[in-house]
């Protein structure tokens, strides 16, 4: 096994593809890509003892490939989160470094449009659905002018957080009219996919029917930042900047479903 670093030197090209050439690198980022994940899960998922799975993510991470967050349900855990955005900039830039014209051009993804059929249904759930599940709920509605149905709710629900309707207001998204709910008024509802994007939440998450795709994405509450608004301001902008990063890249997922799907793939 070879350490890569990649760094602004003439070799980074050369870095980044023997870093992901690595097979057990590749299915950790195909994980990643799919799920916040704690070590203990990938090593079920790759059937790789701990050892070794952490080694990988430890250089997946020093390649900016991989980010870690401790868990807000238990401290001595730790997500791990794939950076997708990161790797497509890198694959871009190693295709231009070879040749200007294997640069591989920015693709924007169509999101799925209502046309006829059943549309998708998402489910965020986070602990207070005050702000997290809200927000996401709002911007997937939003950026797929509602071909997508997206739902939210909490484990112990909170009234809607005034930053959140202020962070969503700074979007173009009105979402006062929103209000909180119990997780258990969905129980018997049919989901395609469900979220989870508080680790607590995720701990206490009930199955639902037809047994859906189901996801993590770890986040702080920004509530936690302060009881002041203005001051905790700031924690709502990034998460929600994080969020919408997050909304994008499930829509090209809900796309590709949805492709295969017509296509009978």
């Amino acid at each position: 096994m070879c350490s890569v670093t990649i760094a602004g030197s003439e070799a980074w090209p050369l870095e980044f593809l023997q870093l992901i050439a690595d097979p057990l690198r590749w299915q950790l980022l195909d994980e990643l890509g799919r799920s916040d994940r704690r070590v203990g899960e990938l090593c079920e998922l790759v059937g790789k003892p701990q050892s070794l799975v952490s080694y990988h993510l430890r250089e997946l991470r020093t390649g900016g490939l991989v980010t870690a967050r401790q868990s807000a349900a238990d401290g001595r855990d730790t997500y791990y989160q794939g950076n997708v955005r990161r790797f497509a900039e890198l694959l871009s830039a190693s295709g231009g470094a070879l040749h200007p014209a294997v640069r591989l051009a920015s693709v924007e993804v169509n999101p799925p449009t209502a046309g006829r059929g059943r549309k998708q249904r998402v489910l965020f759930l986070c602990t207070g659905n005050s702000a997290r599940s809200q927000i996401a709920e709002a911007l997937l509605e939003h950026r797929t002018r509602r071909a997508v149905s997206a739902r939210s709710a909490g484990s112990h629900p909170k009234p809607l957080h005034p930053n959140a309707v202020r962070v969503m207001a700074e979007r173009g998204i009105d979402i006062s009219h929103q209000r909180s709910k119990h997780l258990d008024r969905f129980a018997r509802d049919r989901f395609d996919r469900v979220i989870t994007l508080c680790d607590k939440v995720r701990e206490v998450c009930p199955e639902f029917p037809g047994g859906p795709t189901t996801a993590h994405w770890s986040m702080a509450d920004p509530a936690a930042e302060s009881s002041d608004e203005d001051t905790s301001y700031p924690a709502f902008v990034r998460t929600a900047d994080e969020i919408e990063a997050r909304v994008g890249l499930l829509i090209a997922q809900l796309t590709s479903e949805k492709l295969n799907e017509r296509s009978g793939s």
